[in-house]
C-alpha cells in the first residue's frame, strides 16, 4: 500500500517501544476490600510508529495496581510489583513483533490485548494473572493510538471515519467493517465538555474531618463509596449516614455510587442490601445510582441471574469484563451494563463501549486513580464516549502530585470546581501525550 494510502487509512507499524517505572505515595491510603493501598508503581510507555512516511512517538501512563489487578494473598505485594513491572517490559520487546506489518491502532491494540490475555510468559518472581497483564499492557495501547494521533494530527477518536476490516473484533458486531461503524455511531458529537468529580469515601473515613472540608471547598456532590460487602446492614447504614451528611452540608441531590471491590457472595446478598437500604432510608436508596461488581471476577465461575439487581439499579461488570466472549456472558447473565477502565486497553474499552450501545446496554467510565497523562486519556474518552457517570478520577485525592506537570494546561480538569471536572478540547492531538514533560 502506498505511503499515503498508509497515512489515510491511519495504518501504523510499532518501530519501537519502551517503558519507563517510577514511585508515586499515596497522601493517604486508599482503602478496598481487599486491603489498603498506601503507594504504587508508575509505569510510563513511550512508543514510536511509522504512518506511511511519518514517524511519531506517543505515550501511555498507568498505575501498577496488583492489589486491584492481582489481589492473591499467596503472593506478597513486593513480589506482585515486581512481577508486573518485568511484565511491562516484557510487553516492550514484544510489541514491536506483534505489529510487524502496517495495522490500524485497534488492531494492534486487540492483538497486544487478545496477547496479554492468552500468552502466560514465564516472569520472575511469579507470572502475573490476566487481568494484570492487561493493566501492564495497557500503556503501550495507548501510546500505539496517541503516536498514530500525533502522526496525523488528529485525535485519537477520529481515526474511524472510514470503515476498514477488523477481524479481530468484527465477528462480534455482525460483519466485515462493522466493528469501525458501530464505534463512529457510539462517540459523541458534540463531546461533552465537563464531568461530575467523584469523592472516594472509604469505610473508615470520618465524613466530618475527611470529607466535608473537600466538598466546602472543591464543591463535591458525587460520592463512590467502598464498602466491605460482607455485612448487609452494616454496608446499608453507611450508605444512607454518607447521603444524610451530604445533604447537611447543603446538597440537595447527593449522586451515590458503590463498590464492595467483589466482596460480596452473591446476587442475593446485593439484593439484601437494596431491602435494608430501603428500609433504613428510601430517599438514600433512590440516590444510589449505580452498583460495581459485587461478586467475584470470574463471571462464568460466580454466574448469577442478575436481572433482579437490575431491575432496581444498574449493576456493572467491572473486573469480569476482559474479552469479547465476556461481553455476551454479561448480557446473558443480566448485568446492566459496563464499568470501563481504560487500564484495560484503550481498544478494548472501545470496542466494549460500542459493543454495549449497540445491544442496548449501560456504560460507565471507572478509574485506577490514573495519574497525569492517564488522567487526561481518560478524561479524553469520557468527552466522547456517552458513560452514564461521566468519568471517575481520582488522582487528585490520592496522588496529587503525580499531576503537577498538567496542571498549568489543565487546570480545571486537575482542579475540581464545583464539584465538576473540565474535559479536554475534542481537537487534542492523539491522546495528549506531546504535553509530557
Amino acid at each position: 500500500m502506498p505511503d499515503q494510502a498508509l497515512q489515510v487509512a491511519g495504518l501504523a507499524q510499532v518501530r519501537e517501544a519502551r517503558v519507563a517505572l517510577s514511585h508515586q505515595p499515596f497522601v493517604r491510603p486508599l482503602v478496598l476490600s481487599t486491603g489498603p493501598i498506601a503507594s504504587i508503581t508508575q509505569a510510563d510507555a513511550v512508543v514510536r510508529v511509522r504512518v506511511g512516511e511519518i514517524e511519531a512517538e506517543g505515550r501511555g501512563c498507568i498505575y501498577l495496581s496488583d492489589l486491584w489487578a492481582w489481589p492473591d494473598p499467596a503472593v506478597v505485594h513486593a513480589d506482585r510489583d515486581a512481577a508486573m513491572r518485568a511484565y511491562c517490559h516484557h510487553v516492550a520487546e514484544r510489541l514491536p513483533r506483534i505489529s510487524d506489518q502496517p495495522a490500524h491502532p485497534l488492531a494492534i491494540g486487540l492483538r497486544l490485548h487478545h496477547d496479554a490475555i492468552e500468552q502466560t510468559p514465564t516472569i520472575e518472581p511469579a507470572t502475573p494473572p490476566a487481568l494484570a497483564r492487561c493493566v501492564c499492557a495497557s500503556i503501550f495501547d495507548a501510546a500505539v493510538h496517541d503516536a498514530v494521533g500525533q502522526a496525523l494530527g488528529v485525535s485519537a477518536f477520529d481515526l474511524y471515519a472510514a470503515d476498514q476490516p477488523l477481524p479481530e473484533a468484527d465477528t462480534a458486531f455482525g460483519g466485515v467493517g462493522r466493528t469501525f461503524a458501530a464505534i463512529r455511531k457510539m462517540l459523541r458529537a458534540p463531546p461533552r465538555t465537563h464531568s461530575p468529580a467523584w469523592w472516594i469515601v472509604g469505610k473508615a473515613d470520618d465524613l466530618e474531618q475527611d470529607v466535608r472540608p473537600h466538598i466546602e471547598k472543591h464543591g463535591y456532590f458525587a460520592f463512590k463509596l467502598k464498602i466491605m460487602g460482607r455485612d448487609a446492614d452494616e454496608d446499608a447504614h453507611r450508605v444512607a449516614e454518607v447521603y444524610r451528611a451530604a445533604r447537611d452540608w447543603g446538597i440537595n441531590q447527593p449522586r451515590l455510587t458503590i463498590d464492595s471491590n467483589e466482596a460480596n457472595p452473591d446476587a442475593a446478598s446485593v439484593l439484601e442490601f437494596l431491602d435494608r437500604l430501603t428500609a433504613i432510608d428510601r430517599d438514600a436508596c433512590s440516590a444510589l445510582e449505580m452498583i460495581e461488581q459485587p461478586t467475584g471476577r470470574d463471571i462464568q465461575k460466580h454466574a448469577f441471574d442478575w436481572s433482579p439487581v437490575a431491575a432496581r439499579k444498574p449493576v456493572m461488570v467491572d473486573e469480569g469484563l476482559m474479552t469479547l466472549d465476556s461481553m455476551k456472558l454479561a448480557r446473558e447473565q443480566g448485568w446492566s451494563g459496563f464499568a470501563m477502565k481504560t487500564c484495560k486497553g484503550h481498544s478494548f474499552a472501545l470496542v466494549a463501549a460500542a459493543w454495549a450501545q449497540q445491544h442496548g446496554m449501560a456504560m460507565s467510565l471507572q478509574d485506577l486513580t490514573n495519574p497525569g497523562l492517564s488522567a487526561l486519556h481518560a478524561a479524553l474518552f469520557a468527552a466522547r464516549v456517552p458513560t452514564m457517570n461521566g468519568v471517575e478520577l481520582n488522582s487528585p485525592q490520592f496522588t496529587p502530585a503525580a499531576n503537577a506537570d498538567w496542571l498549568d494546561r489543565y487546570p480545571d480538569l486537575f482542579r475540581v470546581r464545583n464539584g465538576m471536572h473540565q474535559l479536554p478540547a475534542p481537537t487534542t492531538v492523539g491522546l495528549g501525550g506531546q504535553v509530557m514533560p
